[in-house]
């Protein structure tokens, strides 16, 4: 039975550490937002069938 509980508390200490990262990345990290522009050739607007 100890062995079980010890498991259990390493599994939960690895679910919350990577529960910190992620709330982390979410609100500490800031993005820059930038337009996308992609040139598509008009041949890809042929439907050939």
């Amino acid at each position: 039975m100890p062995s079980l509980f010890r498991f259990l508390v390493f599994v939960g200490l690895i679910g919350g550490i990577g529960y910190v990262a992620v709330f982390a990345l979410a609100n500490f990290v800031k993005y820059q937002p930038r337009e996308i522009v992609v040139t598509i050739p008009p041949d890809k607007f042929l439907k050939n069938h």
